[in-house]
């Protein structure tokens, strides 16, 4: 019995052994099997620095067409949505009331001409006669003076009348004072207009080019003032989801106070939209370029990880393992970061499976995107740096 319980003794610590090495080599195996992760090479480049802002899209220009005059409109010479030059008729109003009262001047101011000329004809004999005989007197003479400036007075009268008659007609015919599109249209053909009428008959808006205002803090204002000294600044406004960049223009003035309830100021920008990919009213996000950092060392912004120790990045080496390396960020614009220490051009950092990594970890790398210069993914959350 004795020799029974002894030999199940050594079964029981012999297994005990067998499944101890067992787990020891399965922990070794999972301690030397590679972690997959996606890798970028730190890359040298220039790296732009922006401002960024939300923006409303304004047209260059805006005119609301209103008749200065009474009348019917006969004639509409322009299509919905059209684009008109400067200069070009779009609606006509009957002007035949006006050309009567045109023709009606000019003969009232050939009678008075008339009535001049004999005027002053009787004033020169009237003179003469004082002179030379006294057969006249000086009052007379006086008399028939004030009698020819009466008709000239009555002339430029007439002048005038003419000239407002002229002027009426040429109120009939709206042309377009800008460039620019048509709107819809307001008013038909056939409707009586006045000069009084509140609504407009159309609406021409410039689009070529346009305008963007959009608002920045006002602790960035000294800056961009400071840049504007210096030259142009260039402006790119991007789709509302800000992925599609529609059109690059420059700065054209910042306004001239800040808005003290939300602390920003408002700044605008022209763009020549040819294409016409801009339209007033639309919500665009507006980058303002400040600068260019040359020769900056730079990775993808999910590489950049965070811990209590400060920023650092998973390093690939030559042996397939990684090493955290603390690194100091110069800048972060985009998706992109500027390494300002710790990391050289051309090491491979990892951009995504940090979380499953530590010092020494072997990896299997791959690059998600075919291009090792940068990712387009969104900043990965924070994780702790493994001790070495």
């Amino acid at each position: 019995m004795q020799l029974g319980g002894i030999f199940l003794l050594l079964l029981a610590v012999g297994a005990c052994q067998s499944a101890d090495s067992k787990d020891k080599q399965a922990q070794a195996a999972a301690a030397n099997r590679a972690v997959p992760v996606a890798v970028a090479s730190a890359v040298e480049q220039d790296m732009p620095v922006y401002l960024t802002g939300l923006g409303s899209v304004t047209a260059y220009n805006t005119v609301s067409l209103k008749s200065r005059v009474d009348g019917q409109l006969i004639q509409v010479n322009f299509r919905e949505g059209q684009q008109v030059n400067k200069g070009e008729l779009l609606i006509l109003i009957d002007p035949r009331p006006y050309q009567v009262q045109l023709a009606s001047a000019q003969a009232q101011l050939f009678k008075d001409q008339a009535s001049f000329r004999d005027a002053q004809l009787n004033y020169q004999r009237f003179k003469d006669l004082l002179n030379q005989s006294g057969a006249m007197s000086q009052q007379q003479v006086d008399t028939q003076k004030s009698m020819a400036d009466q008709f000239e007075g009555a002339i430029r009268s007439d002048q005038a009348a003419i000239d407002s008659a002229k002027l009426q007609i040429e109120y009939c015919h709206i042309t377009a004072p800008v460039s620019g599109h048509i709107g819809l249209r307001l008013v038909d053909a056939g409707n009586i207009v006045h000069a009084s009428d509140a609504n407009a008959m159309l609406v021409i808006t410039q689009l070529q080019p346009i305008s963007v205002i959009f608002t920045l803090p006002a602790d960035s204002l000294p800056v961009v003032v400071q840049r504007m000294k210096q030259g142009t600044l260039k402006v790119d406004a991007y789709s509302r989801d800000n992925q599609i960049k529609l059109a690059t223009g420059t700065l054209l003035t910042i306004d001239n106070q800040i808005d003290q309830t939300t602390g920003t100021d408002r700044l605008k920008a022209t763009f020549d939209n040819k294409d016409g990919a801009l339209f007033p009213n639309q919500f665009v996000n507006v980058r303002l370029l400040l600068d260019v950092r040359k020769d900056s060392t730079i990775v993808p912004t999910v590489a950049v990880q965070r811990g209590p120790q400060g920023s650092f990045v998973y390093v690939v080496k030559a042996d397939k393992t990684v090493e955290a390396r603390q690194v100091t960020v110069a800048l972060t614009q985009s998706n992109q970061s500027a390494i300002g220490g710790g990391l050289q051009v051309g090491e491979v950092v990892v951009i995504d499976g940090q979380d499953k990594l530590k010092n020494g970890a072997i990896v299997e790398t791959r690059n998600p995107t075919g291009n090792s210069k940068a990712s387009q993914s969104t900043t990965q959350p924070a994780t702790t740096p493994p001790t070495s």
